[in-house]
């Protein structure tokens, strides 16, 4: 891709722990910024986190998502990748469809299994300590992927998996289990996933 700097949109909705990692990472890499954080929630923390950074967010409305007015303003300001990082919004297909192949999800389990609508966060803890004390799995990860019109169903980009235990693990366990996977591999898998996407000629992720 034939540009100095190629940027990167943020779409979050909670604490913002993980975009935060991004920002840390894309900071060094030349020829990548974080252009602006968009977020569905006024008392989201990851405002206070992009502020702390020194970069503009925008506080929009589910109206405002479904009517085109974040793909007006990605679109307008020259955003080349999407990176989603805990948002709870379903995103329209015209926007999938104006990302397509740079949009990118974070997913705390292991699709196919334990996605879809209300998957997120602790409920998809809680699913996957349920299904491993019925026997029904062995481990948990996380999981990035292209998004598609559907909750979670595009393809893989990265996957990466730890073991569990069913006499000793809890849906908190877990959380923490599938949190330090994110500590180790978002940042740099997403900076990764930007780089292959968009065919850059250097190299800014491991």
């Amino acid at each position: 891709m034939d540009k100095a700097v190629v940027k990167v949109a943020i779409l979050a909705s909670g604490e913002g722990t993980n975009a935060e990692r991004l920002i840390q990472a894309v900071a060094p890499a030349v020829g990548v910024e974080i252009a602006w954080v968009g977020c569905n929630r006024r008392d989201a923390g990851v405002l206070a986190r992009a502020d702390a950074a020194g970069i503009p967010s925008w506080v929009f409305s589910k109206a405002e998502l479904n009517m085109g007015e974040v793909q007006s303003r990605l679109i307008e300001e020259g955003v080349d990748f999407v990176a989603l990082v805990g948002f709870l919004l379903k995103v329209p297909a015209e926007l999938v469809t104006a990302y397509s192949g740079r949009m990118l999800n974070l997913h705390p389990a292991l699709l196919p299994s334990f996605g879809g609508k209300g998957m997120y966060g602790h409920h998809v803890h809680k699913a996957v300590h349920a299904a491993l004390c019925e026997g029904k799995v062995q481990e948990t990860g996380i999981t990035l992927h292209w998004v598609d019109p559907e909750y979670d169903e595009g393809p893989p980009f990265f996957q990466v998996s730890v073991p569990l235990d069913a006499a000793l693990d809890t849906p908190e366990t877990i959380a923490e289990k599938v949190r330090e996977l994110e500590v180790a591999h978002y940042a740099p898998q997403a900076l990764r996933a930007v780089v292959e996407s968009l065919s850059l000629s250097h190299t800014t992720a491991p």
